[in-house]
């Protein structure tokens, strides 16, 4: 085998590999969805309500107004305490006081 078919044939396979890496977060996000109302307080991804920022903000276990991304399809169907559910949007529930 020349040198330059050796050359090219490393390259293509570096190119290969990389281009799967790359494509592998992008798909593992496409397999999650926003789940409210599901989060212990302070381990929420986002969307904590009025007075927070962000991430691991919400200020109690499964504040409705704030979400965790979760596979996508089982939000809905998550069974939490006292008969709580996950759900898609936010909810008006276990929102902090004051």
């Amino acid at each position: 085998m020349s040198h330059s078919v050796k050359t090219l044939a490393v390259a293509g396979s570096l190119a290969a590999a990389l281009a799967g890496h790359m494509a592998t977060p992008a798909a593992a996000q496409e397999a999650k969805e926003k789940c409210f109302g599901v989060a212990l307080a302070g381990q929420n991804d986002c969307a904590a309500g009025p007075g927070t920022t962000c991430a691991g903000t919400s200020k109690v276990d499964y504040q409705g107004n704030s979400w965790k991304l979760v596979p996508a399809g089982t939000c809905a169907t998550m069974e939490l305490p006292d008969g709580r559910m996950g759900s898609l949007e936010a909810l008006d529930r276990d929102l902090p006081q004051g």
